[in-house]
C-alpha cells in the first residue's frame, strides 16, 4: 500500500457531502450497486451512529456501510497527519488487514428511523372530532373491566382531557398542563388491565413497563430512559407517533425512598428524580432497539412533552399510614372516635392525600407531576363472580369457545361460580386467582373431552368445585351422567 493509495479525490468527496450525487453520478457514469433504497427511512453513520437528519449526507461505501462527512474527514485527517509508513503494514507479521464485508458483519443491524419529510406541511396529531367522549370512554371500559366506577370515570375525563391538549397544542397561548395519572389499587383489581383496554380502545402505542428494574444511570439494571424506547418500539420507531402514545409504569411503589438504608439508594428516590424531566416533558435520547445507551447503539430524539404517562401501584402498608393520620386528627372527649374506628374500613385507600404518599417514600416533586390520584377497590365476591361471566372477553366464555371447537357446550351452575369466586379470596390475589383456579378444575376435562366424540355438554357444578362430586356430562342424544 502505497502514500497514493491514501489521497482520496476532494472533489468526490466535496460532491456526495454537498448533496451533489446527481453531479457525481452524471459523472462517473454509476451509483453504488450496494446501497438499497432507502424506502424513506434514515441512514445512520456507522461510525458515531449519528442519523441523517443531524449528521447530515452520508457518504456511501462498499457493503451498505454510511459513514458522515465528520467522521470521513477525522479519518484521512488522522492518516494524512501521522508519521506511519502505511506501507510497511502489509509486511507486518500478525497484522490482518480487514476488509469491507467482515466489518459489515461486526457492526449491530441498526432498526430503522423513519424520515420526517421535508417541505412537508405539519398537520395537527390529533383531530378534536376524533377524540371519543368521556362517557363514550366509560362505556366502552364497563364491556370489560367490572366495578371501578370510581377510577373508570376518572381515567375517562383524563385521557379525554390530555389528547384535548395534544390536539390544541400550539393553537392558542394558554398552554394547558399534562393530566399524568396514578393509581392506586391493591394487587389483581385491574389496573394493568384497565390501562391495556384503555390503549386498544383509543388506538394510541402504548408501552408497559415495570419500575423495579429502573436503577441510577451506570448501575445495572434499565436506564430511566429505556421506559422511552419501549414505547418507541411500539409505535414502529415513528417518533411522531410515539410522541403521542402512553406510558404505563407499573409497580411505582417500589421506588419509595428505603427506610433505614445505610446502602446507597440507586433504584428508590434517585429515579423518582430522574422520571422527573420525563413526566413533566422534555427532549430526550434514547436508543432506538434497546434498554440501554452504548456506542453501538443508535439515539434518537423523543419529546415527551405529550406523551401520557399513567402509574400504579399496590402500596402495601399505605393503609397503615392512613389510619395512622387519622387516627391522629381523633380528639379526646365524649366525642372522640375509637382507636379501632378504621380497621375495618374496606375503603380506606380513597382517603389517601399527598402527604400519606410522601410518608410512604415518595417524593413531593414527583406526586406534584402526577396531579391525578385515583383508587380502585379490592374486589369482593360479588364483583369476583361478575368478572367471571359479564365482561366481553370474560374467562368462562374463553373456555366456552375453547371446547365449542371441540363441538362441546361447556355451562357454569351459579353456585359454582359462587364456590370459585369463594376459593379466589381466600388466596387474597384478586382477578388473578380466577384463571388459576379454573384452569385446575378443567384440566381433567379438557384433558378427556378429546377422547370421546360422543361428549356434547359438561356442567360444572359446585360439588366438582368443592371437592365433593364431578361434572355432569351430557352425552350426544341421551340422558345426563355424572363424571367421575
Amino acid at each position: 500500500m502505497s502514500e497514493k493509495d491514501l489521497t482520496i479525490d476532494s472533489e468526490i468527496i466535496d460532491e456526495i457531502t454537498e448533496g451533489k450525487e446527481d453531479k457525481h453520478v452524471e459523472k462517473h457514469g454509476k451509483e453504488h450497486p450496494d446501497v438499497p433504497d432507502d424506502a424513506g427511512y434514515e441512514k445512520y453513520c456507522s461510525l458515531c451512529n449519528r442519523p441523517e437528519s443531524i449528521a447530515g449526507k452520508m457518504i456511501e461505501l462498499p457493503n451498505n456501510i454510511t459513514v458522515c462527512s465528520d467522521c470521513m474527514q477525522k479519518s484521512f485527517d488522522l492518516m494524512s497527519n501521522s508519521n506511519f509508513d502505511y506501507s510497511k503494514l502489509m509486511n507486518m507479521p500478525g497484522v490482518h488487514i480487514m476488509n469491507m464485508a467482515e466489518l459489515e458483519n461486526m457492526m449491530p443491524k441498526a432498526k430503522p428511523v423513519k424520515k420526517k419529510k421535508e417541505g412537508e406541511k405539519k398537520e395537527p396529531a390529533l383531530n378534536l372530532k376524533d377524540i371519543p367522549a368521556p362517557h363514550k370512554i366509560k362505556a366502552k371500559l364497563d364491556e370489560y373491566v367490572v366495578g371501578q366506577e370510581h377510577a373508570k370515570k376518572a381515567m375517562a375525563v383524563a385521557v379525554y382531557n390530555h389528547y384535548k391538549r395534544v390536539a390544541t397544542d400550539t393553537m392558542d397561548d394558554i398552554e394547558i398542563e399534562k393530566s399524568n395519572m396514578l393509581m392506586i389499587g391493591p394487587t389483581g383489581s385491574g389496573k394493568t388491565y384497565l390501562v391495556k383496554t384503555l390503549a386498544r380502545l383509543l388506538d394510541v402505542p402504548l408501552a408497559i413497563t415495570d419500575a423495579t428494574s429502573l436503577t441510577e444511570a451506570g448501575y445495572i439494571g434499565d436506564d430511566i430512559e429505556s421506559v422511552v424506547s419501549k414505547l418507541l418500539a411500539a409505535a414502529d420507531n415513528d417518533v411522531e407517533k410515539a410522541e403521542r402514545g402512553i406510558i404505563f409504569i407499573d409497580e411505582i411503589d417500589k421506588i419509595a425512598k428505603k427506610r433505614n438504608s445505610s446502602q446507597r439508594d440507586v433504584s428508590g428516590e434517585s429515579v423518582q428524580q430522574g422520571m422527573l424531566k420525563l413526566l413533566e416533558g422534555s427532549e430526550v435520547e434514547v436508543p432506538v432497539g434497546a434498554n440501554s445507551k452504548n456506542a453501538m447503539v443508535p439515539l434518537t430524539t423523543v419529546n415527551t412533552k405529550n406523551i401520557l404517562f399513567i402509574c400504579g401501584g399496590a402500596f402495601p402498608d399505605l393503609e397503615e399510614i392512613i389510619k395512622e393520620r387519622l387516627n391522629k386528627q381523633a380528639s379526646i372527649g365524649f366525642t372522640a372516635d375509637l382507636k379501632d374506628k378504621w380497621n375495618h374500613d374496606k375503603n380506606i385507600l380513597e382517603k389517601v392525600t399527598a402527604e400519606d404518599l410522601r410518608n410512604f417514600g415518595m417524593i413531593p416533586e414527583f406526586i406534584g407531576r402526577l396531579p391525578i390520584i385515583f383508587t380502585l377497590q379490592g374486589l369482593n365476591e360479588e364483583m369476583l363472580v361478575k368478572i367471571l361471566k359479564e365482561p366481553k372477553n370474560a374467562i368462562l366464555k374463553q373456555y366456552q369457545k375453547l371446547l365449542a371447537l371441540d363441538e362441546v357446550k361447556l355451562e357454569f351452575d351459579e353456585a359454582a361460580l359462587e364456590a370459585i369466586a369463594k376459593r379466589a379470596m381466600e388466596k387474597n390475589t384478586g382477578a388473578r386467582a380466577l384463571r388459576a383456579i379454573i384452569e385446575e378444575f378443567m384440566l381433567d376435562i379438557m384433558y378427556e373431552i378429546p377422547k370421546d366424540d360422543n361428549i356434547g355438554q359438561v356442567t360444572i357444578t359446585k360439588e366438582y368445585i368443592e371437592g365433593t362430586g364431578g361434572p355432569v356430562i351430557t352425552l350426544r342424544g341421551q340422558a345426563l351422567l355424572t363424571g367421575e
